[in-house]
């Protein structure tokens, strides 16, 4: 046996030992291979939503609203831009539009 063959026997080893080690880990625990993504999803989701609750209880109103007078001009400036960059793609793609039926155009007359 060589070593390459050895090294390929030891690496299938430890990739069995992998798969075999998160099966079981998976019916023991929280992580399943057999679940479906979204309910794993579900789960970081429902933990993700009850610690920022968790994280907002700690804060006191006044505190809160002053966060949002602050942050409001922004948000609405960002809003406005946001805005103007979805129009400003809206009118691009409709002059490239313009611009592609002219090229075909031009096209068909330079073939004529």
């Amino acid at each position: 046996m060589t070593v390459t063959e050895a090294l390929l026997i030891f690496l299938l080893i430890i990739l069995i030992g992998f798969i075999i080690y998160y099966y079981f880990r998976g019916s023991s625990g929280k992580l399943e291979i057999t679940r479906p993504m979204e309910s794993r999803l579900d789960e970081y989701l429902d933990r993700r939503f009850d610690s920022m609750i968790d994280e907002w209880s700690l804060l006191r109103k006044p505190q809160a609203q002053e966060f949002r007078d602050e942050k409001l001009a922004d948000l609405s400036r960002d809003e406005k831009r946001m805005a103007s960059l979805t129009e400003f793609e809206r009118q691009f793609g409709e002059q490239m539009a313009n611009l592609e039926e002219r090229l075909e155009t031009l096209e068909k007359q330079v073939i004529r």
